[in-house]
């Protein structure tokens, strides 16, 4: 089984915190969903290395903010999807989706044409921590538009932000409360992180916004996980919580290490051995497919590569890192190596060993990627 990622990089306005690749300007919208139709075309052999990986088991449509195409642009990339590979006969099919582009009609028509799970960009339930964060909608729209997406869609994922300055312990659990009050059985939540040449960074360096503070925001990690655990969510990985049979498919793949293809500007591809990735600048990424190129670099995966990505999924989820795994597939200097270094981390409480799987304890999930990266391997290759 494997994944096609496809990304839409448009967006009707830039939140301050974003550094992802989108435009705001839609005047070559048409022209990108025929580019996006041409690579899948261009690239339909690429996973055809085994016979299982012939079967495309998710579609995720990511940006920017891909509900801002027509309908009809959605189900044409969705029948092109068809029409060059082979999708299994229930695929997983994500539109991630801001509250303002939610009307009643274009949710019924998402449904009509495939789409079975959503991932709504909520972020907060607030207006100045829309405001603040230049968000497209506003606090009703949020509320509105997941009223009527429960109508139509049972398996909804939502974003909410945490540790946004000026968020206290009771805004943040409000937030966390409101999303639960709708059913909604998945919620992806992340950390408010400053990201250089973004808006946010300009604000805070000029003083008009206030830096996020780290010790609220680990407070704000522990209200989410105590919160959502007792909800009946798991928390399968650093940023996700899913009630059972409701995990995303395309992310799980991600961080299990299956193959998937990457389609649009900027987005990136694995195969196993390799990781490519597309140009991010929509004029030449348009200008390549015009001319049947593919505008992608390769990055050929050393094993030091390879097991510094396998730790660095593996503590963020709830499958760990397996030292078995470690052996058999990077070797016994590679084992080694990985005990030496957790050994200072599961002394102090943040790391665990159980059945030769190491995983974050609750006090170092919120240190998980830190961590991760003192267990990378830095000197081989």
């Amino acid at each position: 089984m494997s994944g096609i990622y496809i990304h839409i990089p448009f967006c009707k306005q830039a939140c301050h915190y974003c550094d992802f690749h989108f435009s705001t300007s839609m005047k070559k919208k048409e022209e990108m969903v025929l580019a996006l139709a041409k690579e899948l075309q261009l690239r339909k052999n690429e996973l055809h290395q085994e016979p299982e990986l012939d079967v495309i088991d998710t579609i995720y449509f990511g940006g920017g903010t891909p509900s801002v195409l027509r309908v009809e642009e959605i189900r044409f990339l969705i029948d092109t999807v068809r029409q060059y590979y082979s999708v299994a006969s229930n695929p997983e099919i994500t539109l991630e989706a801001n509250p303002d582009d939610l009307s009643e009609e274009n949710l019924k028509a998402f449904a009509e044409i495939g789409i079975n799970r959503l991932s709504i960009g909520i972020q907060s339930f607030f207006e100045d921590d829309l405001q603040l964060m230049n968000r497209a909608h506003n606090s009703v729209e949020a509320e509105k538009c997941l009223e009527l997406a429960t109508r139509y869609f049972e398996n909804i994922s939502l974003d909410l932000i945490y540790g946004i300055p000026g968020m206290t312990n009771e805004k943040w659990l409000h937030n966390i409360e409101t999303a639960l009050s709708f059913g909604i059985p998945h919620i992806s939540s992340y950390a408010l992180t400053v990201e250089p040449k973004t808006a946010l960074h300009k604000l805070i360096q000029t003083g008009k916004v206030a830096s996020p503070n780290d010790e609220v925001a680990h407070a704000h990690f522990l209200i989410l996980v105590e919160t959502l655990e007792a909800n009946g969510f798991v928390h399968y990985e650093l940023s996700n919580f899913g009630k059972e049979n409701y995990f995303s498919r395309n992310n799980s793949a991600y961080w299990l290490g299956k193959k998937y293809l990457g389609i649009g500007p900027s987005a990136h591809s694995y195969d196993g051995d390799s990781r490519s990735w597309n140009i991010a600048n929509n004029a030449l990424y348009l200008k390549a497919l015009q001319n049947g190129e593919l505008p992608k670099e390769v990055e050929k995966l050393t094993t030091k590569d390879r097991y510094n990505e396998y730790v660095m999924t593996g503590l963020r989820t709830i499958w760990g890192v397996s030292l078995v795994r470690i052996e058999q597939e990077f070797g016994l200097e590679y084992l080694t190596y990985l005990k030496q270094q957790s050994h200072k981390f599961v002394v102090d409480g943040l790391l665990s060993i159980t059945d030769d799987i190491i995983k974050p304890t609750l006090k170092g999930k919120f240190l998980t990627d830190g961590i991760a990266s003192d267990l990378f391997y830095l000197n081989l290759e």
